[in-house]
């Protein structure tokens, strides 16, 4: 299958060409020419079918006509080797948990599917030539996207975030790896960070010294399989709710948005057939897709710092995707899709209200999909929010919030025995380009 830039001027690309280079010569974002239906006998069966061979029918409509079918399921059984399973927090409200994965946060299932299909376009190709991986990060991303590669041959992976804006048990996941990943301190925002790695790909003579792509959510391999796990859901919600798959007509899906990717990727499986009635993009501070609803102008602006520093995104590159999957009109977008945005103290007395009435403990994340949830369901709905990331990972925060002392699973405190090596950089483009160009 072949993919064209959301910014109509650069030649159609392979999938292999798409995912090596990450971002169209023209700057825009790779689409599919072709979002596949997925037949009505497979949704009528799904809540039979296990995560893995959900996922592998999913990954066969995107990727099935580039990749070998043995490969394909090698690479996605691979990528699952944990669960992402549904719990119910209220009646009417489910967590799709998303960080049961090496890192615990739903990035892992995109960057170990984009390391693994990379690995075998390498092999493929035969050449010797080190692959580069440029990847920004406000948080959980630089950790997943590293444990993804790490150690895998042919890849050297550049995590850039930015100084002092995630939080330490995150910067520990990927500053105390070594080997094939360096880690670079900008000092600046996740938005400097985002530019770098753009301006990085836009430049020739940076090019042809050595052969970069990124493992941000601009690359179809890292988003494109996130669609796995919403199909996952609504299987076990038609398990859950009632096996008729007509009730799952009133389920309503919520995504905590940053970069817009992983909603992107939900949008992308209703595309597909997935029968989600509708989906709500949650917001914190960062309201950029909140005032586009409301108002059909897309405004970026400079992010600010706050409680859910992973979605700290002042404009997110998904949105590209989602206005030209909609084509550019802003009735057909609002139609299907809602938002909602909470300030810190909200998503403070979210955390508090959720953990005094259910026990269950939310990340200040996953708090503003609850909410969102709480404040929009209407009578009928039932909604599943993605718990992006495991309040362990936010420990000081959550601990601070909610008075208790979060638990450390081991596979996290282990990252925390580390010793930090990372590379202090400016957001000057060309303090980067030089430090890129002497490697």
């Amino acid at each position: 299958m072949n993919y064209y830039s959301t910014n109509g001027k650069a030649p159609l690309a392979s999938l292999e060409k798409a995912v090596v280079k990450g971002l169209a010569e023209d700057r825009g974002l790779y689409m599919p020419q072709e979002i596949k239906k997925l037949p009505k006998a497979f949704f009528d069966d799904l809540q039979d079918m296990k995560f893995q061979n959900i996922a592998y029918n999913v990954a066969n409509a995107f990727f099935g006509e580039d990749v070998d079918a043995d490969a394909l399921q090698d690479i996605v059984y691979d990528t699952l080797s944990f669960d992402c399973p549904v719990v119910r927090i209220t009646d009417r409200i489910y967590a799709l948990e998303l960080f049961h994965g090496p890192t615990l946060a739903f990035k892992d299932v995109g960057a170990r599917f984009m390391a693994r299909l990379l690995q075998y376009f390498i092999r493929q190709e035969g050449t010797r030539e080190q692959v580069n991986v440029l990847v920004a990060t406000s948080g959980d991303t630089g950790s997943a996207v590293a444990n993804g590669f790490l150690g895998v041959e042919g890849i050297h992976v550049y995590v850039l975030y930015p100084k002092g804006k995630v939080s330490p048990i995150q910067e520990c996941q990927f500053t105390t790896l070594g080997r094939n990943i360096t880690a670079i301190e900008v000092d600046g925002v996740f938005d400097d960070c985002q530019r770098l790695v753009k301006s990085a790909f836009m430049d020739t003579q940076l090019n042809s010294h050595m052969k970069l792509t990124s493992a941000n959510s601009i690359n179809v391999a890292r988003f494109l399989p996130q669609a796995f796990y919403y199909f996952n859901a609504y299987a076990r919600m038609k398990e859950i709710v009632n096996s008729k798959s007509s009730n799952s007509q009133s389920l309503v899906m919520c995504v905590p948005s940053g970069n817009f990717g992983n909603i992107c990727a939900a949008l992308f499986g209703h595309a597909m057939g997935l029968p989600v009635k509708r989906f709500i993009a949650a917001n914190n501070a960062n309201d950029i897709f909140y005032k586009f609803l409301m108002t059909g102008k897309y405004e970026p602006k400079p992010s600010v710092q706050t409680l859910a520093n992973a979605m700290d995104v002042g404009d997110p590159s998904n949105f590209a995707r989602i206005y030209d999957l909609y084509g550019k009109s802003h009735e057909r977008i609002t139609s299907l899709i809602s938002g909602a945005t909470y300030s810190d103290e909200q998503i403070r007395q979210t955390m508090r209200q959720c953990y005094q009435d259910t026990g269950y403990i939310l990340d200040p994340h996953g708090a503003c999909g609850y909410q969102a949830l709480a404040d929009g369901l209407k009578p009928g709905e039932v909604g599943v929010f993605c718990e992006t990331a495991h309040p362990a990972k936010f420990k000081e925060k959550v601990d601070e919030i909610l008075g208790i002392d979060v638990a450390i699973p081991d596979r996290l405190a282990a990252f925390m025995k580390g010793e930090k090596q990372s590379i202090a950089m400016t957001s000057d483009f060309d303090d980067f380009k030089n430090f890129l160009m002497k490697q």
